[in-house]
């Protein structure tokens, strides 16, 4: 299995790497190979700041099962003294990822990181004189350096060139750093904009009050511009030296904050207008999600022509493998991240490993008319939790109703108050009869859509039949006489997909595992591959 493993990532880097050595002059976006997915984890923030870190947290993230890992680099390392640069730290990452058969994102925690300037070098922020701040409109100081100040950019574009240049001269012949992050989670604290004289000298000549309005969604919106036109410098530099995706990261404005109590300006999803003009060559903004409501926040980010849903950072949780499955299958996602991944306990970690075994298999599949199952019709992805159970698929003549695997009233966990765990996955369609279901958690029927517009809500009990007094205790004259067809199972087998994408037999779940033919089932704590084959009566 380790060879095999080994085998894919060398394939995967050669057919990522001639992707990225797209010459930037042809085009400003580079295209993403959805083929080789971003299976990844963030490391926690300190995590490579001393090579034994390093040396000790790689292996362990191979072992998890991820193809890649988001990396900080660290300004205030790599430029200790000013003009004076050190590459110990990303050149041991960038080898010690290939001794483990791993890519690298790289994240440049540079002027910013969480809004704060905590990054930045001892030596910019002890001169506030030549590196203004930004302030508050009651002229408060923030740890804020001010993107208004050019000593602050060229400061920043300097050692971001030449961790750049650094990469190209060590890394360009073997594409072991598959993308970069500029800044991170860029945004505005205690107000809606910086307010130092440099910036309002700005917001004068623009004249922004006028055109936009004086409250404080308008200075965000001010500030979004201007953060992404210092950010814009940055992705010039890094496409001219070294070709690669570029993107950045948002702290989402969540939980009815208004802006000045969420890191505003960031690269919202409200606003990518903003953010598309400012920065143009960045090739998508990405959602650091941590609240609830992971379906809203995907959806948002996921806009045809505009933007491609990548999640560099989530909840490192029991709930994040599932949630890896359904970015991938509903939103066509270029990658999962979950945060402090190298932190998280082994509950958390073990659904993540699940979730990218069966996203890998998925990937080999054979589809027809479709490099892989991303670029496929009749894909879809899967969440449920206790409140949100259910969805229901129209795939042609067939309708997919599909829930959390709890619906079933025969788990005692699914009734006696516990708290349900998410549970989600991926339906695939092979043919108009044959469907992959991969996941943890649900549970999925099929019908003709007379079938289901005839059918009646039962109340089930714990054996799974109906509860005496329901409709099958009417006499029979009362009962509507049943019209058209019905669709049955001919099998549920649980597969493996082999590394030439076919299907490879492991066992049939029949009786009490697909409750007599009524439906395919993939129970709480399990993570399967199903392949259903079904037929007309």
């Amino acid at each position: 299995m380790k060879k095999i493993f080994t085998t894919l990532l060398i394939c995967m880097a050669a057919s990522l790497f001639s992707v990225l050595a797209v010459n930037a002059r042809q085009t400003s976006k580079l295209k993403f190979p959805s083929s080789f997915p971003i299976l990844g984890g963030e490391l926690s923030n300190s995590a490579a700041t001393s090579v034994a870190d390093i040396d000790e947290v790689m292996p362990r993230m191979a072992a998890l099962g991820l193809n890649t890992v988001l990396v900080p680099a660290y300004w205030e390392f790599i430029e200790p003294v000013e003009g004076q640069y050190d590459f110990t730290l990303v050149d041991r990452v960038v080898q010690r990822a290939r001794d483990n058969g791993l890519k690298v994102v790289f994240l440049w925690f540079g002027a910013w990181k969480n809004s704060m300037s905590c990054y930045a070098p001892e030596w910019l922020k002890t001169d506030t004189r030549r590196f203004a701040r930004a302030m508050t409109r009651a002229g408060k100081p923030l740890e804020i350096a001010s993107c208004f100040s050019d000593n602050v950019l060229q400061a920043d574009l300097r050692a971001f060139t030449r961790l750049m240049e650094h990469l190209a001269d060590i890394d360009r012949t073997t594409g072991t750093v598959v993308m970069m992050q500029i800044e991170n989670e860029i945004g505005m604290l205690e107000d809606a904009r910086d307010h130092s004289p440099l910036a309002n000298a700005v917001y004068e000549k623009e004249r922004w009050a006028q055109r936009f309005g004086t409250d404080i969604y308008a200075d965000e919106k001010f500030m979004a511009l201007h953060y992404a036109q210092y950010v814009e410098h940055l992705a010039q530099a890094a496409r001219r030296i070294y070709p690669m995706p570029l993107y950045v990261n948002a702290a989402m404005n969540s939980r009815g904050r208004r802006p000045g109590e969420y890191p505003s300006a960031g690269p919202l999803a409200h606003l990518i207008d903003f953010w598309r003009q400012g920065a143009p060559t960045i090739d998508f903004l990405a959602p650091d999600i941590y609240d609830a409501g992971f379906k809203s926040w995907c959806q948002q980010y996921d806009i045809p022509q505009k933007n491609r849903l990548f999640i560099p950072e989530t909840r490192c949780c029991a709930n994040a493998g599932v949630r890896a499955l359904y970015a991938f299958g509903e939103h066509r996602a270029l990658g999962f991240s979950p945060f402090a991944i190298d932190q998280a306990p082994a509950s958390d970690t073990e659904p993540v490993t699940c979730a990218y075994n069966l996203l890998r298999q998925l990937f080999r599949l054979k589809l027809r008319g479709a490099a892989n199952f991303q670029e496929a019709e009749g894909v879809w992805g899967l969440l449920f939790d206790q409140n949100d159970r259910e969805r229901i698929i129209h795939d042609g003549n067939t309708i997919l109703t599909c829930r959390h695997n709890f619906t079933l009233p025969w788990d005692a966990r699914a009734t006696d108050g516990t708290l349900w765990p998410e549970g989600g996955g991926i339906i695939v369609r092979l043919s108009p009869r044959e469907y992959i279901v991969a996941g943890n958690g649900i549970v999925v029927d099929f019908k003709t859509p007379t079938e289901k517009q005839q059918e009646q809500q039962k109340q089930l009990g714990e054996d799974g039949f109906e509860q005496a007094g329901g409709d099958a205790a009417r006499p029979s004259a009362e009962r509507p006489a049943f019209k058209g067809r019905r669709l049955g199972i001919l099998s549920v087998d649980q597969v493996s997909v082999s590394n030439d994408g076919t299907l490879q037999y492991i066992r049939r779940d029949n009786g009490d595992q697909d409750h007599q033919g009524r439906h395919a089932r993939i129970g709480v704590g399990e993570w399967k591959l199903l392949h259903v084959r079904l037929y007309e009566y």
